[in-house]
């Protein structure tokens, strides 16, 4: 039996204080630390502080900081006011091995399903704002408390470190490696592999396997919904998707300008033709709104959601208008939608968000495995 500091009668249990902090969740692993062989000794010190030692999965691990706080918010929730002192180590290559293993679950020779909702964000030109659409959708489902993963699939023009504010390296384990995590959103992008300032100079196969990577590779946890921010066109990413992740419902984005609206149409022909389901059409940029008046002005015409909408026979699911909070908040690393959530262009955002359809795709033409009750080798 210990008690806290020399002269305080208040005793303290340290088998509830390890259980409290056996349940402290890797802020990138999203499993309890105890059960990921990262809890060490739990013990009190001659100053009647408590010491807690946590292996990281690595000894320059980014979020040691954030362990830092968890692990004295479930220390201080079973003896309130108590002094910590967390040790940091690391765990040794062995362990480290035998996690990578056990996250990765059995080798079945296929990627992984991630989540139960996949959508693929789709335009046919660049410059419609898609990957902005991508990033508020992302956060607002994040807000609903949903499970929420990105892969930023732009390999060449990727914008998801910008529109999310971070450029950290993701941590890697023994080939595993863990998204990068900001605005309780889990990211994935070519932008956290290379410098800033560095072209990504590759070609078909090197591409194809970037993406086999990312979603075979990267451990994305349990998630609730997946966004693929593709890059726009018909190219060779967009035809790798269609095939590395058949569960995709596309979400095509397009402006109301006719030359947008024509080019959206031609990559949602192209996941038809590929059996790809369909989940809406965004309407992005339908009006700049004045920051002074609040007035809309037209400035891409109007109509090319809807036509696209019509075309596709899906709905159109929103109209995003064009803000100076939208571009301040693109500017600043912090989606609108947590900006500065009281903007049109985030109410719009959070609505579509809330708006998603559960596309489930048509088992027509998918090879299903056979297995015969009874059957012997």
């Amino acid at each position: 039996m210990k008690f806290l500091g020399r002269t305080s009668p208040v005793q303290l249990d340290l088998a509830a204080v390890r259980a409290a902090v056996a349940d402290v969740e890797d802020p990138e692993i999203h499993r309890p630390i105890d059960d990921l062989g990262m809890l060490g000794t739990v013990d009190m010190g001659r100053d009647g502080h408590v010491r807690v030692e946590i292996r990281l999965t690595t000894p320059s691990c980014p979020l040691r900081e954030t362990f830092r706080a968890q692990v004295t918010a479930a220390v201080q929730s079973v003896a309130p006011g108590v002094a910590v002192d967390i040790m940091f180590g690391a765990l040794d290559e062995r362990a480290r091995r035998d996690l990578a293993i056990t996250l990765r679950g059995p080798d079945t020779g296929t990627i992984p399903v991630v989540a139960p909702r996949i959508y693929a964000v789709a335009s046919g030109k660049g410059g419609v704002g898609k990957s902005s659409i991508t990033a508020n959708v992302a956060v607002a489902l994040a807000d609903q408390g949903l499970a929420v993963g990105l892969l930023d699939a732009d390999v060449w023009g990727y914008s998801v470190p910008q529109l999310f504010g971070t450029r950290r390296s993701p941590v890697a384990l023994s080939g595993l490696m863990f998204p990068v995590e900001a605005h309780g959103v889990r990211l994935m992008s070519t932008g956290f592999l290379v410098a800033e300032d560095e072209p990504v100079i590759w070609r078909g196969p090197m591409l194809h396997k970037a993406l086999e990577q990312f979603l075979a590779d990267v451990h994305w946890g349990e998630l609730d919904v997946l966004l693929l921010d593709l890059p726009p066109g018909t190219g060779d990413i967009a035809l790798s998707l269609l095939d590395l992740v058949p569960t995709a419902a596309l979400l095509a984005v397009t402006t109301p300008q006719p030359a947008a609206r024509v080019v959206a149409s031609r990559v949602a022909r192209m996941a038809l033709d590929a059996r790809m389901p369909l989940a809406g059409v965004v309407e992005n940029m339908t009006v700049a709104t004045c920051g002074a008046c609040g007035h809309g002005t037209a400035l891409f015409g109007t109509g090319g959601g809807a036509q696209l909408a019509d075309e596709l026979g899906v709905a159109l699911l929103a109209q995003v208008p064009l803000d100076i909070a939208l571009r301040e908040a693109g500017d600043a690393g912090v989606p609108v939608v947590r900006r500065d959530p009281a903007a049109i262009s985030a109410t719009v955002l959070r609505s579509l968000a809330a708006a998603l359809p559960t596309v489930r795709r048509s088992l027509v033409g998918i090879p299903l495995p056979l297995s015969v009750a009874g059957a012997s080798r």
